[in-house]
């Protein structure tokens, strides 16, 4: 039996890096040609723009439960998106915005109930330069990299963002998302807001819906840089830009033995560096990333193999064979799977080239507009489901998994990452599965001085990915190990969660990490004294009335997908031998452990 195994771990191995070659042959071939695509809207509707249901991009809503509304809207312009809340508010409905594609995790954009107001900023688009003043206003639904490249046939760049490139300007300021670095204003984009024209509620003496315009002289813009929508809906972004500069761009691979000591060190020598971390293969692989003259011989891109499409096919083959690795409990195929797919990333520079077509060899110097991020998934030519995709499309039987993302200081990012250790010598093919989803990533935030609800000290914003079941019911391979990490940094190092990522234990007493909450809060209540912006998760996150210690939806299964923290065995999977256990190096952990009863010896079959 065992050598039976063995060989079927072999043929999936061997499947598995024939999916990834072929994948990545696809994906190199499609960044000369481009196709105009098909992406899949967030909002479908029943009837016209009426009776809407909402997904999310990256899979079912956290909680699997659908999100409605009565209807949506797509303005324009500025007295369109007024005309849509003063309609909304006169009503007494809830109102809440949403992007194209939704790439929010929490429900964020879900309005309470199914009688709310749905605005959509898809086609609320407009970039303004002021090239003199370095400026650039951005309407709401401006996508990230039509900024940039909109911005650089002026000569000007922006500094920092999150490295997908699908997001939109309104949606990355209002979650706090961010790049990696600590020089300067650090890696926030909301950092650099320097203005914004917001469409708040007002009473009917006013029209119940109104436009106001902040400047930096305004204290209220410190609230409305990171709000989570709760102040009204953005209509306009202003961000101060810089001259247009190069950046040169190496990764090295190392072992992971220093990794506590060179974290932070990493962060102070490289402006734009961050690590990807690979535990269960003792090694961390270094970006050393940094501005460089403009006139740095180089026309290298970014050409992530992260967020570009891949065929249908290819997508559909390696998740199958991921729930394989699941559902025979393989921790060793996914180790040798994980392994050989880094190396092979490894090789290509993750995608990064040269020229614009291949990579060359290191380092690879390009403008900074053409480095920065990336992302043409959801732009991929679908054709009728025959074509290329995101891997995580909700049209086909790809990517589901989940998204920790946990902002955890300096001063203590260094004992954390020892813990990490203690619990890989432990268990040391447990972390294998980060591997298939390029380790954990670890990314540099500095500080905020310019929202209420920025990150409050210098750390590292770790990301880890896993693999989330099809079947709420079925525990994912080794998730004890990855919710032991989560409580770890949430209670002991008192980490903080990403607003627009994380399950909602990632949340327990978020609250508690504003240091300014209570001046956001003012502001809110001035802005939207009636919560017409305001729904049941962000009461929540924020603990209105209470809110926060209703987070954690206890019943069975719960902790199998972050809904809750085990406190007894039916919150795990006892019949598929999943009980709730200590953590093996945070004692104060509570997670789904399985634990199998162990068969009498038999001497012959």
């Amino acid at each position: 039996m065992r050598l039976e195994l063995d060989m079927i771990s072999n043929m999936a191995f061997q499947r598995w890096m024939l999916v990834v070659a072929v994948g990545l042959f696809s994906w190199s071939g499609m960044l000369i040609v481009m196709t105009n695509g098909q992406s899949l809207p967030a909002v479908i509707c029943a009837n016209g723009n009426s009776s809407c249901t909402i997904f999310p991009a990256f899979g079912p809503w956290v909680d699997r439960k659908d999100c409605k509304a009565a209807r949506v809207v797509y303005p324009t312009t500025e007295k369109e998106l007024v005309a849509a809340v003063a309609e909304a508010v006169k009503a007494g409905q809830k109102l809440k915005v949403i992007s194209k594609l939704s790439h929010s995790v929490p429900k964020l954009v879900c309005p309470d109930g199914d009688e709310g107001l749905l605005i959509s900023t898809s086609e609320y688009n407009g970039i303004t330069v002021d090239k003199e003043q370095r400026t650039a206003t951005l309407g709401a639904g401006v996508k990230l990299k039509t900024f940039f490249n909109t911005i650089a046939k002026d000569g000007l760049a922006f500094p920092h963002s999150p490295y997908w490139a699908g997001l939109t300007i309104s949606g990355v300021i209002s979650t706090g998302a961010h790049g990696s670095s600590i020089y300067h204003k650090g890696s926030a984009v909301h950092e650099y807001v320097v203005g914004m024209r917001i469409v708040v509620a007002c009473p009917a003496s006013e029209g119940y819906a109104k436009v106001i315009t902040l400047t930096e002289k305004d204290e209220d813009l410190k609230a409305a840089r990171v709000s989570m929508g709760l102040l009204g809906v953005i209509s306009t972004v202003t961000l101060e830009l810089q001259p247009q500069f190069k950046r040169s761009l190496t990764f090295v691979q190392k072992s992971d033995d220093t990794l506590e000591k060179e974290i932070v060190e990493n962060a102070l020598k490289y402006e734009f560096g961050d690590v990807a971390w690979h535990p269960a293969a003792h090694m961390a692989l270094y970006r050393e990333d940094f501005r460089v003259p403009i006139s740095t011989p180089g026309n290298g891109t970014n050409n992530s193999t992260s967020f570009g499409f891949l065929p249908i096919e290819t997508t559909v083959q390696a998740r199958l064979l991921e729930e394989f690795f699941e559902a025979t409990r393989n921790e060793s195929g996914k180790c040798i799977a994980g392994s050989a797919q880094s190396q092979i990333f490894i090789s290509i520079a993750f995608g990064y080239t040269n020229n614009g077509s291949s990579f060359t060899g290191y380092p690879i110097v390009g403008y900074q507009n053409d480095m920065e991020t990336f992302g043409t998934c959801d732009e991929a030519p679908f054709l009728n489901g025959t074509g290329f995709a995101c891997t995580w499309d909700r049209r086909i039987n790809g990517t589901q998994a989940f998204d920790m993302d946990l902002h955890i200081p300096f001063r203590h990012i260094g004992d954390f990452i020892r813990d990490v250790k203690e619990l890989v010598a432990l268990r040391p093919t447990s972390l294998c599965g980060a591997e298939l989803y390029n380790g954990i990533l670890m990314r540099y935030m500095k500080r905020s001085v310019g929202a209420h609800l920025g990150v409050t000290e210098d750390g590292v914003a770790m990301d880890i990915v896993s693999y989330r079941s099809r079947d709420p019911k079925v525990p994912t391979l080794n998730g004890d190990t990855y919710d032991e990490i989560e409580q770890m940094a949430l209670f002991k190092y008192k980490a903080r969660a990403h607003l627009g990522k994380n399950r909602p234990v990632g949340f327990i007493d978020s609250h508690k990490r504003f240091r300014n909450l209570n001046k956001f809060l003012e502001v809110k209540n001035r802005y939207d004294p009636l919560g017409h912006f305001s729904n049941e998760w962000t009461d929540k996150v924020l603990n209105i009335g209470g809110a926060n210690g209703r987070i954690q939806t206890l019943r069975p299964f719960c902790a199998l997908e972050g809904l809750c923290i085990c406190s007894e065995d039916i919150h795990c999977n006892p019949e598929a031998f999943y009980f709730c256990r200590s953590g093996l190096v945070f004692k104060k952990a509570r997670v789904c452990r399985f634990e199998k009863p162990e068969l009498p010896d038999v001497a012959h079959y």
